[in-house]
């Protein structure tokens, strides 16, 4: 007699998902001394307090732009019949283009001016999204190509542009702080709901109803574009190239002060954290499904990004009034335990409930490195060159992801644990980045103490 043996869906338990809305629901409205309705409120002028909500606004639809194709990428190149092998092929070239190009992105836009590259982050989207539609069988590496510089402009203009505009309007420290926190908030929320809105879209059959997805991108694409160019009015820019890098040379190339090494360490941090981060995206579902345990991976998506909500909601109550700690001085811990959280997983822990509670906290930690990282840079970059130091910054990161990828998908010289423990490695060298940061924050406030 034939012993049958059902196989079983692992799915996290529903009151995950629930948990963590209360739990960033309370984070944000018990923040001390202030409701959810001020959050908003450090803008004294109402045309500021506008362009806060607007500028939220866009940033939770190009999101979900971004959001679309990460979440249904892989769907969408088995759609066109590519194997394995073209996809690592496809990934190495996206990593190149952002490489080779998309680093020398954000110098253009501190020069041409950061609402021509927002729009040229739509272009793009918009170009791949009618390719898409006009041929059934677009050039899929042109749509990589495209795809990447996409994204490494959304990796940086909106922050530069909310900081440019912030310090030309004249508005307040804890204004852009609590800005920060809110874009990486919003940017969770709408990950999560473009999951829901391609799942609405394609319904489960992606063959019948894929061209959809591409219909109600192109609209997104096409209402930003619009409020783009008719709502967001920015002074024309009148930088020369041989102005600009004198000012990048001079402030951060050159002289070696106690201010420019700092700046050069938070590069260092910037470009660790995007290594490990962009490793773990890699490897979290091969991680999830090894040994052919079957899972529903489109449930725990969600669960970690509401993770990552959760998280930013911890970083007003962190911001100076609220705690006597550095910014410098929590993400050494932060840090520590995100790099903690990856070693674990590199030592090939089998138990699933054990790895997802681990890949939430890798990412409640996530949402409160971003918004400060992003208040760091305000502290140290000067603005004239924010977007060029953000994106020259990545460069060694996403080199060292090609090495990585080509060595783990063509040369079979490395295992995905070895490149998550690397991962790991990386978010010990950013916490080691940011105690010698707090180190040299500290000596130069007593060195002005004493002058």
């Amino acid at each position: 007699m034939g012993v049958v043996i059902e196989s079983e869906i692992w799915e996290p338990n529903k009151v995950v998902y629930i948990f963590l809305f209360i739990s960033s629901f309370f984070s944000i409205f018990l923040y001390p001394a202030r409701s959810a309705a001020n959050v908003f409120d450090h803008a004294p002028t109402v045309s500021f307090l506008r362009f806060q909500r607007d500028f939220l606004l866009l940033y939770s639809l190009s999101s979900v732009m971004e959001g679309l194709w990460d979440v249904f990428g892989e769907y969408e190149l088995t759609y066109y019949g590519l194997n394995k092998e073209q996809m690592l092929v496809l990934l190495c070239v996206g990593c190149a283009v952002s490489l080779f190009i998309g680093s020398f992105l954000g110098v253009l836009s501190d020069l041409v001016g950061h609402k021509k590259l927002c729009l040229l982050f739509y272009m793009l989207h918009l170009f791949v999204n009618i390719l898409k539609m006009v041929n059934s069988t677009p050039a899929i590496w042109l749509a990589s190509i495209c795809l990447s510089l996409a994204s490494s402009i959304f990796s940086f203009s909106f922050e530069t542009w909310i900081v440019i505009e912030h310090d030309k309007l004249g508005q307040r420290q804890d204004s852009l702080n609590h800005m920060f926190w809110l874009m990486t908030f919003f940017e969770s929320a709408s990950f999560i709901g473009s999951q829901v809105l391609g799942n609405y879209l394609i319904d489960g059959d992606v063959n019948k109803n894929i061209r959809s997805k591409w219909n109600v991108a192109v609209v997104l694409v096409v209402v930003a574009i619009i409020y783009v160019t008719q709502g967001w009015k920015e002074a024309p820019k009148r930088t020369l190239f041989k102005d600009y890098s004198i000012v990048f040379h001079r402030r951060i190339l050159c002289d070696f002060h106690l201010l420019d090494k700092r700046i050069w360490l938070l590069s260092l941090a910037q470009a660790s954290v995007h290594f490990s981060v962009t490793a773990f995206w890699i490897l979290w579902a091969p991680t999830v499904v090894a040994d052919g345990r079957e899972v529903s991976l489109g449930l725990i998506y969600p669960c970690m990004l509401g993770s990552k909500m959760l998280g930013s909601t911890g970083f007003p109550w962190l911001l100076p009034g609220s705690l006597a700690i550095r910014t410098e001085e929590y993400l050494v811990y932060v840090f520590i335990i995100m790099g903690t959280a990856l070693s674990i997983v590199a030592f090939d822990y089998q138990d699933i409930d054990i790895l997802v509670v681990l890949f939430c906290i890798f990412h409640a930690c996530m949402g409160l490195v971003l918004p400060s990282l992003a208040r760091l840079r305000t502290m140290y970059v000067p603005n004239e060159v924010r977007g060029g130091m953000m994106t020259l910054s990545l460069a060694p990161a996403n080199a060292a992801v090609l090495v990585f990828l080509m060595l783990r998908g063509y040369c079979q010289y490395i295992g995905n644990s070895t490149l998550t423990a690397f991962a790991a490695f990386g978010l010990f060298s950013a916490a080691g980045c940011m105690y010698v940061l707090k180190k040299w924050g500290k000596q130069l406030h007593q060195s002005k103490h004493n002058l």
